[in-house]
């Protein structure tokens, strides 16, 4: 087990929107960066080579998709980079284009999700997930968004609805954000689990550590994928101030 803590989160994890829970976000502020930045860097390092075809997935037809996210990453996180990216904590990394997601994995704290309109449902057609909470990439590669939210109680057919048309919506340049606060018994990143073995849904009561996902969504402009990203953060429960109504 590996224990990466950060020491706070910088949006109210008590204060939860009904499904979908979105709010505008900008540019400036799609991507974030925190203390546990070295850390995190270096484990989703170690978790890309020992477990690669658990954590990351490209269709052929998305590729041009992932380049196009590695370019907009490389322009907002480090707009001087050549043929390597200097990261904040003293790491230089080759910028591969025919690997994009390879790339994107070591630099930044984000995992990457790109979903493509096939038919009428978008559809997740890539993705570098080093720090799945409760999930496996490899059984929702390639499947649209109703089967990806299986077997999450509240994503009903009449959310999946509101999904589905807020996805439609999205616009280049406007992204969007939510957040969730799930409660777990180890702080570890790595957390992958089949939907036929769904976790035990625990309340802050019963956990030691809170792990929240601050998670954006923002449309690529040339190739019009959906980008769901995820910037997971993860503190010691005793850390959180206790409510009433426990989360």
């Amino acid at each position: 087990m590996t224990r990466i803590l950060q020491n706070k989160i910088p949006y109210d994890v008590e204060n939860p929107r009904a499904l979908p829970g979105i709010q505008p976000a900008t540019m400036e502020n799609w991507l974030h960066q925190d203390e546990a930045f070295a850390d995190q860097m270096r484990r989703r390092e170690e978790i890309l080579a020992e477990r690669r075809d658990d954590v990351l997935a490209l269709d052929p037809g998305a590729k041009p998709a992932a380049q196009e996210l590695l370019d907009l990453v490389l322009m907002q996180t480090y707009p001087t980079a050549g043929a390597e990216a200097a990261r904040p904590d003293g790491i230089s990394v080759a910028i591969d284009r025919d690997r994009p997601l390879d790339t994107l994995c070591r630099l930044v704290q984000e995992d990457f999700c790109i979903l493509q309109k096939r038919g009428n449902e978008h559809v997740l057609t890539g993705a570098i997930l080093c720090f799945p909470a409760s999930w496996r990439l490899p059984e929702k590669f390639m499947r649209p968004l109703i089967d990806i939210h299986v077997p999450v109680e509240s994503y009903d057919a009449n959310v999946a609805k509101r999904v589905q048309r807020l996805f439609d919506g999205i616009q280049p340049g406007r992204p969007l954000w939510r957040f969730n606060a799930l409660w777990y018994e180890d702080p570890e990143l790595f957390q992958p689990r089949s939907a036929s073995e769904p976790r035990e849904i625990r309340d802050r009561r019963q956990a030691s550590y809170l792990r929240s996902e601050r998670q954006t969504l923002l449309r690529l402009p040339k190739s019009n994928a959906v980008v769901f990203s995820i910037h997971t953060y993860v503190l010691a429960a005793n850390a959180i101030p206790k409510t009433e109504n426990p989360a």
